[in-house]
Protein backbone atom coordinates (compact mmCIF):
# COMPACT_ATOMS: atom_id res chain seq x y z
CA UNK A 1 0.00 0.00 0.00
CA UNK A 2 1.30 3.45 -0.93
CA UNK A 3 2.08 5.51 2.19
CA UNK A 4 -0.15 8.57 2.70
CA UNK A 5 1.30 11.84 1.44
CA UNK A 6 -0.47 14.03 4.01
CA UNK A 7 -2.71 13.87 7.06
CA UNK A 8 -5.75 15.74 8.34
CA UNK A 9 -5.33 17.69 11.57
CA UNK A 10 -8.73 17.85 13.27
CA UNK A 11 -7.89 20.74 15.59
CA UNK A 12 -8.47 24.48 15.67
CA UNK A 13 -5.38 25.02 17.83
CA UNK A 14 -2.66 27.09 16.14
CA UNK A 15 -0.17 25.56 18.58
CA UNK A 16 -0.90 22.02 17.38
CA UNK A 17 -0.51 23.15 13.78
CA UNK A 18 2.82 24.77 14.65
CA UNK A 19 4.06 21.62 16.38
CA UNK A 20 3.00 19.41 13.49
CA UNK A 21 4.89 21.69 11.12
CA UNK A 22 7.91 21.17 13.36
CA UNK A 23 7.75 17.46 12.51
CA UNK A 24 7.84 18.30 8.82
CA UNK A 25 4.51 16.59 8.17
CA UNK A 26 2.26 17.85 5.38
CA UNK A 27 -1.26 18.36 6.70
CA UNK A 28 -4.63 19.89 5.96
CA UNK A 29 -7.00 21.12 8.66
CA UNK A 30 -10.28 19.27 9.09
CA UNK A 31 -12.24 21.71 11.24
CA UNK A 32 -15.72 21.40 12.79
CA UNK A 33 -18.61 22.41 10.58
CA UNK A 34 -20.99 25.24 11.60
CA UNK A 35 -23.58 22.80 12.96
CA UNK A 36 -21.12 20.92 15.17
CA UNK A 37 -20.85 21.69 18.88
CA UNK A 38 -17.16 20.96 19.39
CA UNK A 39 -17.13 22.44 22.91
CA UNK A 40 -19.81 20.00 24.07
CA UNK A 41 -17.41 17.10 23.47
CA UNK A 42 -15.16 18.45 26.24
CA UNK A 43 -17.76 18.28 29.02
CA UNK A 44 -16.56 16.41 32.11
CA UNK A 45 -18.71 13.50 33.27
CA UNK A 46 -19.04 13.42 37.05
CA UNK A 47 -15.85 12.58 38.94
CA UNK A 48 -14.06 11.41 35.84
CA UNK A 49 -10.35 10.62 36.25
CA UNK A 50 -8.18 13.04 34.22
CA UNK A 51 -6.52 10.29 32.13
CA UNK A 52 -9.86 8.69 31.30
CA UNK A 53 -11.35 12.09 30.50
CA UNK A 54 -8.67 13.25 28.08
CA UNK A 55 -8.59 9.91 26.24
CA UNK A 56 -12.39 9.81 25.99
CA UNK A 57 -12.61 13.37 24.66
CA UNK A 58 -9.89 12.68 22.08
CA UNK A 59 -11.74 9.57 20.92
CA UNK A 60 -14.96 11.60 20.56
CA UNK A 61 -13.12 14.25 18.56
CA UNK A 62 -11.67 11.58 16.30
CA UNK A 63 -15.07 9.98 15.67
CA UNK A 64 -16.56 13.39 14.85
CA UNK A 65 -13.68 14.12 12.46
CA UNK A 66 -14.10 10.76 10.72
CA UNK A 67 -17.80 11.47 10.16
CA UNK A 68 -16.91 14.96 8.93
CA UNK A 69 -14.44 13.57 6.40
CA UNK A 70 -16.96 11.04 5.15
CA UNK A 71 -19.57 13.78 4.60
CA UNK A 72 -17.12 16.10 2.88
CA UNK A 73 -16.13 13.88 -0.02
CA UNK A 74 -12.49 14.86 0.50
CA UNK A 75 -9.78 12.31 -0.33
CA UNK A 76 -8.99 9.76 2.40
CA UNK A 77 -5.94 10.32 4.59
CA UNK A 78 -4.95 9.71 8.22
CA UNK A 79 -6.82 11.88 10.75
CA UNK A 80 -4.98 13.18 13.81
CA UNK A 81 -6.79 14.43 16.93
CA UNK A 82 -5.55 15.58 20.31
CA UNK A 83 -6.84 16.96 23.59
CA UNK A 84 -5.07 18.44 26.60
CA UNK A 85 -6.20 18.80 30.18
CA UNK A 86 -4.64 20.09 33.39
CA UNK A 87 -5.13 18.13 36.59
CA UNK A 88 -4.44 19.23 40.15
CA UNK A 89 -4.59 15.95 42.02
CA UNK A 90 -7.79 14.24 40.84
CA UNK A 91 -9.42 17.54 39.83
CA UNK A 92 -9.65 18.53 36.16
CA UNK A 93 -9.01 22.19 35.36
CA UNK A 94 -10.47 22.88 31.94
CA UNK A 95 -10.70 26.13 30.02
CA UNK A 96 -11.74 29.09 32.19
CA UNK A 97 -15.20 30.49 31.58
CA UNK A 98 -14.23 34.06 32.46
CA UNK A 99 -11.27 36.17 33.63
CA UNK A 100 -12.41 35.65 37.24
CA UNK A 101 -12.49 31.89 36.71
CA UNK A 102 -8.99 32.06 35.19
CA UNK A 103 -7.74 33.92 38.26
CA UNK A 104 -9.29 31.28 40.50
CA UNK A 105 -7.53 28.48 38.59
CA UNK A 106 -4.17 30.24 38.72
CA UNK A 107 -4.56 30.72 42.47
CA UNK A 108 -5.09 26.96 42.77
CA UNK A 109 -1.95 26.23 40.73
CA UNK A 110 0.15 28.79 42.61
CA UNK A 111 3.00 27.14 44.52
CA UNK A 112 1.91 23.63 43.53
CA UNK A 113 2.86 20.90 41.07
CA UNK A 114 0.17 19.78 38.64
CA UNK A 115 -0.09 17.34 35.76
CA UNK A 116 -0.69 18.11 32.10
CA UNK A 117 -2.20 15.19 30.19
CA UNK A 118 -2.38 15.18 26.40
CA UNK A 119 -3.97 12.33 24.49
CA UNK A 120 -3.31 11.80 20.77
CA UNK A 121 -5.34 9.59 18.46
CA UNK A 122 -4.84 8.69 14.80
CA UNK A 123 -7.19 6.89 12.43
CA UNK A 124 -6.26 5.49 9.02
CA UNK A 125 -7.41 2.63 6.83
CA UNK A 126 -9.94 1.32 9.31
CA UNK A 127 -7.43 1.24 12.17
CA UNK A 128 -6.88 3.51 15.14
CA UNK A 129 -3.92 4.20 17.40
CA UNK A 130 -3.65 6.31 20.53
CA UNK A 131 -1.05 7.56 22.99
CA UNK A 132 -1.06 9.50 26.25
CA UNK A 133 1.58 11.97 27.40
CA UNK A 134 1.71 12.94 31.09
CA UNK A 135 3.97 15.76 32.25
CA UNK A 136 4.27 17.76 35.46
CA UNK A 137 4.60 21.50 35.93
CA UNK A 138 5.41 23.39 39.12
CA UNK A 139 4.35 27.01 39.47
CA UNK A 140 6.06 29.46 41.79
CA UNK A 141 3.88 31.09 44.42
CA UNK A 142 1.92 33.83 42.66
CA UNK A 143 0.76 37.04 44.29
CA UNK A 144 -2.70 38.40 43.58
CA UNK A 145 -1.09 41.22 41.61
CA UNK A 146 0.83 38.75 39.43
CA UNK A 147 -2.33 36.75 38.76
CA UNK A 148 -4.28 39.90 37.88
CA UNK A 149 -1.52 41.06 35.54
CA UNK A 150 -1.37 37.73 33.74
CA UNK A 151 -5.15 37.44 33.40
CA UNK A 152 -5.23 40.99 32.01
CA UNK A 153 -3.11 39.86 29.05
CA UNK A 154 -5.98 37.65 27.89
CA UNK A 155 -3.61 34.71 27.44
CA UNK A 156 -5.28 32.41 30.00
CA UNK A 157 -8.65 32.42 28.23
CA UNK A 158 -9.24 29.39 26.03
CA UNK A 159 -6.34 27.49 27.64
CA UNK A 160 -6.68 24.39 29.81
CA UNK A 161 -5.59 25.31 33.32
CA UNK A 162 -5.72 29.02 32.39
CA UNK A 163 -2.16 29.32 31.12
CA UNK A 164 0.06 28.81 28.07
CA UNK A 165 3.44 27.27 28.84
CA UNK A 166 4.97 28.90 25.74
CA UNK A 167 3.61 32.34 26.69
CA UNK A 168 4.04 34.80 29.55
CA UNK A 169 3.24 32.15 32.13
CA UNK A 170 6.74 30.74 31.57
CA UNK A 171 8.19 33.36 33.93
CA UNK A 172 6.27 31.74 36.80
CA UNK A 173 7.16 28.10 36.06
CA UNK A 174 9.85 26.66 38.34
CA UNK A 175 10.12 23.09 37.05
CA UNK A 176 8.87 20.85 34.25
CA UNK A 177 9.20 17.09 33.77
CA UNK A 178 8.03 15.22 30.70
CA UNK A 179 7.15 16.54 27.26
CA UNK A 180 7.26 20.30 26.68
CA UNK A 181 5.44 19.86 23.37
CA UNK A 182 2.88 17.72 25.17
CA UNK A 183 2.24 20.57 27.60
CA UNK A 184 1.78 22.86 24.59
CA UNK A 185 -0.84 20.49 23.19
CA UNK A 186 0.80 17.88 20.94
CA UNK A 187 3.56 15.57 22.25
CA UNK A 188 5.91 15.25 19.29
CA UNK A 189 7.54 11.95 20.24
CA UNK A 190 4.23 10.15 20.72
CA UNK A 191 2.77 11.77 17.60
CA UNK A 192 5.74 10.73 15.45
CA UNK A 193 5.39 7.12 16.64
CA UNK A 194 1.68 7.08 15.76
CA UNK A 195 2.42 8.47 12.30
CA UNK A 196 4.99 5.75 11.75
CA UNK A 197 2.38 3.11 12.63
CA UNK A 198 0.12 4.62 9.95
CA UNK A 199 2.96 4.36 7.42
CA UNK A 200 3.81 8.05 7.33
CA UNK A 201 7.37 8.69 8.43
CA UNK A 202 8.27 12.25 9.29
CA UNK A 203 11.48 13.63 7.78
CA UNK A 204 14.63 12.91 9.78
Amino acid sequence: MKPPSFIYLASQSPRRAQLLEQLGVRFEKLLPEPGEDAEALEAVRGREAPAHYVRRVTALKLAAAQARLQRSGLPPAPILCSDTTVALGPHILGKPESPAHAAQMLAQLSGHTHRVLTAVALAHGGRQWEALSVSTVRFAALSRAQIRAYVATGEPLGKAGAYAVQGRAAMHIEHITGSYSGIMGLPLRETALLLQKAGLNSPG
